[in-house]
């Protein structure tokens, strides 16, 4: 999720390309080595030159620099705008799924490094989903429903196949987070920072809405 280019094009092409494929603007080659925060100036450079040959990358010299941007028109710039933007399509991919879903979260949101967009191949995309069933005494603190768990299975195997990362799920009903807040656990803060809605209201409306109802005035 930190550089879903690098799935594909795992040389230095890929954080260069992806740094063009961020913004419209012409960058300089010592700019472009700066965002990509890989390689060397030179190797960048090399990169730029030959990226420029093949058309895909458009070389234009201002004043004594020369500055680059994607072609945008080139056959081969959708491929990478398409590897670039990942992150963001498994939102939207994992949003469609939970849209299908007979047993709707009241709320739904991506945490930790798949939100931040720092993880690697080996990070989990971890997930919160907040809902309020009708508890049955079972002498658990929550009943979940089947076709709940069922729906949670088949996201994890989605997400493997979109990903090649596994999903880590924390599941929680509405009276659960309001016990977190009570207890001022740490994670709240971590979602509270992190977390990208997915489904539902966003993570700081919903806290400041259990909030008002557990918390003491």
């Amino acid at each position: 999720m930190t550089h879903p280019i690098s799935t594909v094009v795992p040389t230095l092409d890929g954080p260069v390309l992806a740094v063009l494929a961020r913004t419209s603007q012409p960058l300089t080659g010592r700019k472009i080595h700066q965002l990509t925060g890989s390689g060397s100036e030179t190797g960048t450079r090399r990169v730029l030159r030959r990226l420029a040959r093949t058309g895909l990358v458009t070389a234009a010299e201002v004043g004594a620099s020369v500055q680059y941007t994607l072609n945008r028109r080139h056959l081969a710039a959708d491929a990478v705008l398409e590897l670039t933007s990942m992150r963001h399509r498994l939102f939207h991919q994992i949003r469609d799924a939970i849209e299908q879903w007979s047993l709707k979260p009241i709320h739904a949101s991506v945490f930790g490094s798949a939100a931040r967009g720092d993880g690697d191949m080996e990070s989990d995309v971890d997930m919160l989903f907040v809902f309020e069933f009708t508890h049955i005494d079972t002498g658990a603190d929550d009943y979940l429903p089947t076709g709940w768990v069922e729906q949670i299975g088949q996201l994890t195997d989605q997400v493997h196949a979109w990903t090649g990362n596994h999903l880590q799920s924390y599941e929680i009903s509405q009276s659960e987070f309001g016990a977190h807040l009570q207890a001022g656990e740490p994670i709240v803060d971590e979602w509270v920072r992190d977390a990208v809605a997915i489904y539902g209201p966003d993570i700081r409306s919903l806290r400041n809405r259990i909030a008002g109802e557990v918390m003491p005035r």
